[in-house]
């Protein structure tokens, strides 16, 4: 019942963070109808803070693909049993070494994890401005540990179609 209410949860937030960028993204198209005349490249922000709509887009079809590939089969299909607490269970591991057998699907799960690292690398510090961190010392320490979150959990989102595909875990 718990996870069920998290896995609610999570999608309400998805959902509301998806309608959030596309709004901000529309705002910000809206307020300057003619582009600037000389643009200032990494010099004004980092090209991931001025692609968090690509990204954003990219992080949502590799969503598609990983709900399609792990979440539709565990409700909505027949994946084969397993014993588990003294219950049948789907088997969830035995899709998982199904699925990351494919390189061309360990591929696009490592693209989406480099598509992570750059949204999450703008996304952190820019959650902590919009609670109000001011610039100066703390803002420095937010950048660096939006860098470490954003490298850790890419990382070892990373980690796990590698770890099947080169027979790490089998």
């Amino acid at each position: 019942m718990v996870i069920r209410i998290v896995e609610v949860g999570l999608f309400a937030g998805l959902l509301l963070h998806i309608v959030q960028g596309l709004v901000l993204e529309v705002q910000n198209r809206s307020k300057r109808k003619i582009g600037y005349a000389v643009t200032l490249g990494n010099r004004g922000s980092k090209w991931y803070s001025r692609s968090m709509g690509l990204l954003g887009t990219l992080l949502l079809f590799f969503l598609v693909i990983h709900l399609s590939h792990f979440w539709v089969p565990s409700r909505f299909t027949e994946l084969p049993p397993v014993e588990y607490n003294g219950k049948e269970v789907a088997n969830q591991y035995a899709e998982i070494i199904r699925v990351f057998q494919n390189p061309v699907t360990v591929v696009i799960y490592v693209l989406g994890c480099i598509s992570l690292l750059y949204h999450l690398l703008h996304g952190f510090q820019s959650a902590f401005r919009t609670l109000g961190v001011p610039d100066g010392k703390y803002i420095s320490l937010v950048k660096n540990v939006g860098f470490g979150f954003a490298v850790i959990v890419s990382l070892a989102f990373a980690m796990m179609p590698v770890s099947v595909y080169l027979g790490w875990v089998s």
